[in-house]
């Protein structure tokens, strides 16, 4: 993908938006460079996914999935399947998973995590690059669980921090938007 691409240009902001995840950012623009294919599941080594830090209206609380694959619980998303716009993927995975409309997503990276899935089948273990952004119900916020999920529940994004049953990635975006929320 060309250095002038916009998912280049959005991970550029994010390092200067997010000085903590300059680190990440130079690991994500790493495979962005490597091959083509980096979107694309068939990929061996990994691909770029997207997802959504699901939040409702007010702030106070984000949508998990009880992922049907990984037994955890974590934030909607996907695999981007050959599209590039990441913002399109993130906000497609959580109407997709959440069965929720009247979402509006935010341009701009909340979050980057990179996380090995493990072998499963004949699937080999790969690599998730995963760009989060936040996504926002505007609407009703009733739910319904679909086949990628065990469950779905709204938790209280002020519990999520010191929740150790929780991902290490849930509970450091629970602390970026609890700063974010308290700095506006």
């Amino acid at each position: 993908m060309p250095l002038h691409s916009p998912l280049h240009a959005a991970l550029q902001h994010h390092a200067h938006a997010v000085p903590d995840q300059r680190d990440a950012v130079e690991i994500f623009l790493a495979f962005l460079r490597s091959n083509p294919g980096v979107f694309e599941r068939s990929h061996p080594p990994g691909h770029f996914t997207g997802s959504a830090w699901l939040v409702s209206a007010d702030g106070a609380r984000v949508l998990l999935t009880h992922h049907r694959k990984l037994g955890r619980w974590f934030q909607p998303g996907g695999h981007a399947d050959g599209d590039t716009d990441l913002v399109r993927v993130s906000l497609r995975e959580a109407s997709e998973e959440s069965g929720l409309s009247d979402l509006v997503v935010e341009p701009a990276i909340f979050d980057l995590d990179r996380h090995l899935i493990p072998a499963r089948g004949t699937e080999p273990a790969h690599w998730h690059y995963d760009v989060r952004h936040v996504v926002r119900a505007t609407g009703s916020e009733a739910f319904s669980v679909g086949e990628e999920s065990l469950d779905l529940a709204w938790r209280s994004v002020a519990e999520l921090p010191e929740d150790a049953s929780l991902d290490a990635s849930i509970r450091r975006m629970a602390r970026r938007w609890l700063a974010r929320q308290a700095a506006s």
